[in-house]
């Protein structure tokens, strides 16, 4: 049998666009919001020749309209290790792990994601993926009810099953990848029909509204997925302009010349019409509101040492001016917050020189071995041009952040919190694979950055040579 000739780069972006069409039939309010975030994102490089030149040379302003990513939420072990079979298709690892706990979350996740600057590049599509922590749940009898629940419900079709298997044993042709995109993407479809009674879902969702958005539908359906703005805060400016009820604040650090990690906000969840299954038989209708869009901002991956320091500079901005929990002192805890981090190096060279950021070097073509001196330093070379860095962008996510997007669109305002409880053992073993590290995986790119950009100047064999 032939092998397919779409690549798992190819199946990615299929999926993608798959996703995207589906979620914006699905959301209509999601559909004007990437109208808007585009119309923000074309003023943006009208206003800034040099920044659509920068897009134009490193193959992002095509991509700029495509999502990236979508987030999920599941019940069980056996889900989350069959959807890591299934986005392994399409070249997407568990990168991270994400302990939610700490802002009283029932859950714990991981991203699914294209590892490597070439598979990014080609589709940076990813799946925030985070699984329910029974352990988590109080109360006793709610606990059981779910579990009987999810015992009995198989988010996969029988087909898409029988590719995600043919594809380990002996891969697939042209005509079943193309199948695969679209038996996956049904995984993640809405399904306005709940497997429950509404009072099940009500009880469900007295206990925790992510009891009840995982547990009460047929499968973990799309609850947002991310648009790309290249100036966030313009885009979360234009949102509540035009009424889409926007988060309060942007989460993440503050606005910088150099941006760091991850900014993201959102437009709070609206109700879905759902009908519930009465015990009785009957159909009752009701509503459930756990879906929304979202839109990021990404700026550079920090070292440990770089996110030791935003880590303090956080606790200290939260500890000045905690948020509250619907808000209403955004502006104060947004003072705080640009106080606190006046103290995090805000230029590129200086974030490099100290160390609190991952590069990726190239050299310059027109640098020859003969005219450098071999004693140069990375410094010495970066000074006369002959080589260049540029920050590493942030492929990756925030457990503070993401916890205040999924709180803001839960409808849940209670301030209590879990103790502290990682526990990535037992995630990995529901996984059934080790998450990956995504500070490794940035260092190796800087690594292998500069190795490669010595090597073509012709001074790979130079031991004064330290990034």
């Amino acid at each position: 049998m032939s092998q397919s000739s779409a690549s798992a780069d190819a199946l990615r972006a299929m999926f993608a666009l798959a996703i995207s069409d589906m979620y914006q039939a699905e959301a209509p309010q999601y559909r004007a919001m990437k109208a808007l975030v585009a119309e923000t994102n074309r003023q943006c490089l009208a206003d800034e020749p040099q920044l659509k030149r920068r897009l134009l040379e490193s193959g992002e302003l095509e991509r700029l309209d495509v999502e990236r990513h979508g987030a999920i939420r599941i019940g069980t072990a056996e889900e989350l290790s069959t959807l890591r079979r299934l986005f392994a298709i399409m070249g997407m690892a568990p990168v991270s792990y994400y302990d939610l706990s700490v802002a009283g979350l029932p859950v714990h996740s991981t991203a699914f994601r294209p590892i490597g600057e070439s598979a990014m590049r080609a589709s940076p599509f990813r799946i925030f993926a985070s699984l329910l922590r029974p352990d988590f749940i109080a109360d006793a009898q709610a606990r059981e009810i779910a579990a009987k629940i999810l015992a009995h419900r198989d988010i996969f079709t029988p087909r898409c099953r029988e590719l995600i298997d043919l594809h380990e044993k002996r891969g697939l042709d042209d005509e079943e990848a193309g199948e695969f995109v679209i038996e996956a993407a049904k995984t993640f479809r809405w399904n306005g029909q709940a497997i429950v009674s509404s009072a099940v879902y009500r009880r469900l969702y007295a206990t925790h509204p992510l009891l009840a958005d995982i547990v009460c539908f047929k499968g973990p359906h799309i609850n947002h997925l991310t648009l790309h703005a290249l100036d966030i805060d313009v885009a979360h400016a234009a949102m509540a302009a035009h009424g889409m009820n926007p988060k309060a604040i942007i989460e993440g650090p503050p606005r910088r010349r150099c941006p760091i990690l991850l900014r993201q906000t959102s437009f709070k969840a609206n109700a879905d019409p759902v009908d519930f299954v009465e015990e009785d038989g009957r159909r009752l209708s009701g509503a459930h509101a756990a879906r929304f869009g979202e839109i990021e901002q990404r700026g550079a991956a920090l070292t440990a040492k770089g996110r030791a320091l935003y880590d303090r500079l956080l606790a200290e901005a939260q500890a000045e001016a905690p948020l509250a929990t619907d808000g209403a002192n955004a502006l104060a805890y947004n003072a705080a917050l640009a106080r606190r981090f006046a103290a995090f190096p805000d230029d590129s060279e200086t974030l490099r020189r100290e160390k609190l950021a991952h590069f990726r070097y190239s050299p310059d073509a027109r640098a020859r071995a003969g005219e450098l001196a071999f004693s140069a330093s990375v410094d010495d070379l970066l000074r006369i041009g002959a080589l260049r860095a540029q920050p590493i962008p942030y492929e990756d996510f925030l457990p503070v952040s993401a916890a205040g997007i999924f709180r803001s669109n839960l409808g849940d305002q209670r301030a209590e919190a879990f103790i502290e409880r990682a526990d990535r053992r037992a995630f990995e073993a529901a996984l059934g694979a080790p998450v990956l590290d995504e500070r490794a995986l940035y260092e190796d790119e800087e690594q292998r950055s500069l190795s490669a950009s010595l090597k073509a100047l012709g001074l790979d064999a130079v031991v004064a040579l330290q990034p």
